[in-house]
């Protein structure tokens, strides 16, 4: 069946109440209108082999993209990053790319409340199931890789 494991009660009942501000939020991003504390996470799919985006808190600091998953391997970007760990993040209107790497050891909730927007931080943290922290040393992209484009691997 799925890889991973189960997902719980309350993550399935977050999914269904959060889709609706997730794809307004992704279409924000990608048009530049979205607060400063969300990026745009673009992982490929374990399964299809297409590029896949999610809303993520902004973790950027410096040249590392810092990323809390609240709900661990139920999150499917969590399992994609899991089978390819090549990701781009849209983040203050400039693609990055890097490799994601998960970060053992590390206290997901204590990682969390050093990230720039701390508000956002906290909101995931109070809906939080299993957390857990992935790092990607990022570069800026020349520009954004188009899907179908003459030498896109996305």
């Amino acid at each position: 069946m799925g890889t991973g494991p189960r997902r719980t009660h309350k993550y399935r009942i977050l999914q269904v109440v959060l889709w609706t501000g997730n794809r307004v939020l992704r279409w924000q991003l990608r048009h530049g209108l979205a607060p400063r504390a969300f990026a745009l996470l673009e992982t490929i799919g374990r399964r299809t082999g297409e590029p896949r985006q999610t809303c993520v808190g902004n973790g950027l600091i410096g040249d590392t993209f810092w990323l809390v998953a609240a709900h661990g391997q139920q999150a499917d970007w969590v399992r994609n990053i899991s089978h390819d760990p090549q990701v781009r993040v849209l983040v203050n209107r400039r693609w990055r790319t890097g490799t994601a790497v998960t970060m053992l050891g590390d206290d997901p909730d204590q990682r969390s409340r050093t990230l720039p927007h701390r508000w956002d931080a906290a909101l995931g943290r109070m809906i939080a199931t299993t957390p857990l922290t992935r790092k990607s040393k990022v570069s800026r992209a020349a520009r954004p890789k188009i899907q179908g484009e003459p030498g896109s691997t996305r």
